[in-house]
This record gives C-alpha cells, structure tokens and sequence, in this order.
C-alpha cells in the first residue's frame, strides 16, 4: 500500500480521468491521496474523491469541507492510513454522510462497518496479539444511587479500569432504559475506581466469528440508543483514563466535566476496527468529523486541556463533594 501526493495541477487533471475509480483506493493499494492545495479550497477535487473508497487528505488553510482531513501536514495521517487501510478508508465513509443521516440510520451504517471490520484480516492481526483471560460476570458492573435531586449512575468495575463487557452493557441498557420512564431527575454518570472507562474489554473481543450475527446482537443491543434517550440530563464526570468506548459514551452526554488528570485515547482504527458504540455519531457531533478521523488515525493520547480546546469536554474540575455522596 502506498499513498498518493498531488499538486493542485496534478489532481485536477487527474480526477477529471473517467478511470479514476482504478486509478486510486484500497482495493488498488492506494489507500490515501493528499493534495498539496496552495491557495485552492479543491471542492471539486475533493467532490470527487469522496465517491471513492479512499481517504483524502486537503493539504493547506483552505481546504474545503468535503476532505475527509484539513491539515498542513499530512505525514501523521498517511501514516495512521498505512498502518491498516481498510479500517481507515471505512471510517473515512462512515464519518462523511454522519451528519446528513438521522440517528437511528447512522447507527445502523456505523454497526454494518462495525460487523463487517470485525470479520478482515485486520482486526484478527491485532486481536491474535492480545492475552487471553477468564472472564468473570459473578457481580454487577453497575451500580446506581438514588438522591432528591439527581440519580448516580456508576460503572463499577474497578478493577479492570471498569472495562465495557457484555454484562456492563446490559446492565447501562436496563439502567438508562429505567431511567427514561421515571421521574426526570439529573442524572450523574461516573466511574468507581482509577478510570472512568478504559474502553471494550478485549476478553470478549473476537468471541462473536459470524459478522452478520455480530451486527444483529449489536444493532439489537447498544448502550448509544438507551442513553440517547436521556442524554440531555445527563452529566458524564469523567477522571483517569478515557478511552474508545469510553469516550464514545461520555461524549453522547449533555455536559462532560474532566478531572485534570483525565487523559483521552481513541485507538479503534489500529485495532482494524471503528468506534462501534455510537462514537461515529457522538464525537463528531463535538468535535467535528475531520477532527474525529484525524485523532483515530494518529491514535494519540489528549489530555484534558486539549479536549477541552477541542470541545470533547466542557470543564475541567475537581470533584465536588456532596453531602448526597455520604
């Protein structure tokens, strides 16, 4: 696989070719074109790019918002697309028609891609990488406290940095399912121990071989159409690591306040895979699609002054104590 650098000039003699859809994408090992605009926007450049299976990459101030990445060095991204193309180009498709779907639709793309990675030699590479442990569901992994003026609910893994297993999300299922026919009380979503959420548990990764049963299980059951439905009382106080599935589900919530010792991390495209609970709908809903695709494909570590620069979280705050909490 290799990537593609264009000037202006060559780009736009270049996509104007019929025999474009030959000449670049994945499936012709070239994953990744960036073209070095100058003081073009390249809309039409970019237009046209976006029919294909390919991330492309605008090179300058004036990029236009049909690139999948705005930057002024491209390096970083050629080389997260590099690493594992097929996930990358997805995620590009995924995230450019986001905003346009409504929420149950974008849903059901991101499960479909989801599905569909989980079953590519990508992600079996990463997955053949990762230990193996016993997996353990003899106690509840959610934990809720009711007070007069709000409810607390609390991922309660502590051990694991309260890894999402199937158990955790069955029980935020029941929860936030719970929550949106009771009383309309704040909501306060935290996490028991070092981390708010340390992502998916890898334990449970892979278990499900059959692509199109994986996307019927997810689509069936996930925590992204529960807390939707009460997100907008609902504040996310998030401290340690926050990572993947972690940032996904913090995101979805109306206010997020850090602890100044938070740090981010969205590392799905490494693993061959794209956010898959919700997160292609609730990070770029604040922090913009281009911004989303270019942390994913970097799969950098943030920490809370920079999400809070990017709009991921919206203060960044000490724990307040609470005569409720006694």
């Amino acid at each position: 696989m290799d990537a593609i650098l264009w000037s202006w000039e060559q780009a736009r003699a270049t996509v104007a070719s019929p025999d474009i859809d030959r000449m670049v994408g994945v499936a012709v090992d070239s994953p990744v074109v960036a073209v070095e605009l100058g003081d073009h926007d390249g809309a039409e450049i970019a237009g046209r790019l976006s029919r294909l299976p390919v991330v492309s990459v605008g090179v300058g101030s004036y990029a236009d918002y049909a690139w999948d990445i705005r930057c002024d060095d491209p390096e970083p991204i050629i080389a997260g697309v590099l690493a594992n193309p097929i996930a990358a180009v997805t995620t590009a498709q995924v995230l450019r028609d986001g905003e346009s779907r409504g929420f149950g639709d974008a849903l059901l793309v991101e499960s479909l891609a989801y599905a569909t990675l989980q079953s590519g030699a990508e992600f079996a590479s990463w997955l053949a990488t990762q230990g193996r442990r016993v997996r353990n569901d003899d106690h509840p992994r959610v934990r809720t406290s009711e007070h007069a003026d709000r409810v607390d609910v609390i991922l309660d893994r502590p051990r694991l940095r309260n890894l999402i297993n199937a158990r955790m999300r069955d029980e935020l299922i029941d929860t936030f399912g719970a929550l949106a026919h009771g009383p309309t009380r704040p909501i306060r979503l935290s996490g028991e121990g070092p981390a708010f959420c340390a992502g998916g548990d890898p334990a449970e990764f892979g278990t499900v071989a059959d692509p199109a049963t994986a996307h019927m299980l997810r689509s069936t059951a996930t925590i992204a159409v529960y807390l939707h439905r009460v997100a907008d009382r609902v504040t996310a106080q998030v401290h340690g690591p926050c990572v993947g599935a972690g940032v996904e589900i913090m995101a979805f919530c109306d206010r997020v306040q850090a602890h100044p010792d938070t740090w981010f991390r969205l590392p799905e495209t490494r693993m061959g895979l794209l956010p898959g609970v919700g997160g292609t709908v609730s990070i770029p809903a604040r922090i913009g699609r281009h911004r989303t695709l270019a942390w994913l494909l970097q799969d950098s570590t943030i920490d809370a002054n920079t999400a809070l620069k990017w709009g991921l979280i919206d203060s960044i705050q000490e724990p307040e104590t609470d005569p409720a909490d006694s």
